[in-house]
């Protein structure tokens, strides 16, 4: 049930202190994690920067992304859409803290963020029987109740981040409407309307929402990655019938009027199959890839344009900002560094193969 805009401060304001909690430092200083699966099940790992891993924990299902807690050593761990439970684990004695059920009528979609305090966590939800997008709310100082719900402003918000300013939210509301009883079938690409919104933390009140141009409204926006000067890069996933030349990544700064599409050569482009799995900067926020599995390649453009650098690899996906320009990961299990250009130097090889996202802690120095 939604509350009320005065309801949401009021517990906002109310919530105790965070309890004391070990560190990352105590579960081995990890930079990024990943969820990934092996012949067994599915797992949750902890990555250095060298590739290396900090700590390995089962998950009971595939798991998709996770949003980490920026003081305590945990993780909120979401499982792949549609699904609708989320798992948070200490990751220094990898034991189960809570798990969040999506509320009656809302399954997950694979993302959430934290406030800056880490006092309240954000999820992106679906209320499938009417197709509203929506961001639950709860209070993670308080063992993860749910607290309340606000709107993402669109249909389908499948990724959430946090601007610098600490203030305000962008979620990436994709436009695809699903339905539980209908798996992962997309049920209205004729009339989708995907949309970047920009939401008040404390309030959940929108502040601003662009769309892409007309003939890209099968372009669901899908993922998301945040500069450190608030320059936002958008991921993309053609949903229409030729992906030849269609613009996969998309810049917006919150207050101008419309994105900006990063320019390709349509080969270029066409390899890459119509779909960007994961988004990020570099760390300086000069420049931004993606990644394609189904193409096998990385893309990486500055941000003000120019043609974009290439590297092939099969099945690679995990995306994060490493100390020359990004780490990768693909689905055998190979955790690489790739440099500004995109020159690559592997780093490790595990017995895993990893899933979609690499989900950064911290930034390289």
């Amino acid at each position: 049930m939604a509350v009320s805009r005065r309801r949401f401060m009021a517990s906002a304001a109310s919530l105790p202190a965070l309890a004391p909690a070990l560190g990352w430092a105590e579960a081995g200083a990890p930079d990024m994690i990943a969820a990934a699966q092996v012949a067994e099940g599915y797992r949750l790992v902890g990555l250095r920067g060298d590739g290396s891993l900090t700590f390995d924990l089962e998950l009971p299902d595939r798991g998709h992304a996770a949003a980490a807690h920026p003081e305590r050593a945990e993780i909120v761990a979401f499982a792949r859409r549609p699904g609708t439970f989320a798992l948070v684990v200490d990751c220094v004695s990898g034991t189960l803290r809570a798990r969040l059920d999506a509320p009656l009528g809302h399954h997950f979609y694979g993302h959430g963020v934290f406030s800056p305090d880490g006092a309240l966590l954000f999820t992106t939800e679906n209320a499938y029987e009417t197709g509203a997008g929506r961001l639950g709310v709860w209070d993670a100082a308080s063992g993860y109740k749910r607290i309340g719900v606000i709107s993402s402003g669109g249909i389908g918000p499948h990724d959430v981040v946090l601007l610098p300013d600490g203030q305000t939210l962008a979620v990436a509301n994709g436009g695809i409407r699903t339905h539980p009883a209908s798996g992962r079938e997309k049920l209205n690409l004729s009339s989708m309307r995907p949309n970047l919104a920009y939401l008040r933390l404390r309030d959940g009140g929108l502040i601003e929402q662009v769309e892409l141009p007309d003939d890209l409204q099968e372009n669901s926006i899908r993922h998301l990655a945040v500069a450190p000067d608030g320059l936002i890069a958008l991921a993309l996933q053609w949903q229409g019938d030729s992906a030849d030349g269609v613009p996969l990544l998309a810049f917006h700064r919150q207050g101008d009027g419309s994105v900006r599409l990063a320019d390709a050569p349509v080969h270029s482009l066409a390899a890459m199959q119509g779909y960007a799995g994961s988004v990020a900067f570099d760390r300086h926020g000069v420049r931004a890839a993606i990644t394609s599995p189904r193409g096998g390649r990385v893309m990486a453009w500055n941000i003000d344009g120019g043609t974009p650098d290439i590297w092939a690899r099969p099945d690679v996906c995990g995306l994060a900002p490493g100390p020359r320009g990004w780490i990768a990961t693909d689905g055998f299990g190979g955790v690489f560094s790739l440099g500004p250009d995109l020159t690559p130097a592997r780093l490790r090889r595990h017995s895993l193969a990893f899933d979609n996202h690499l989900v950064g802690i911290r930034e390289f120095a």
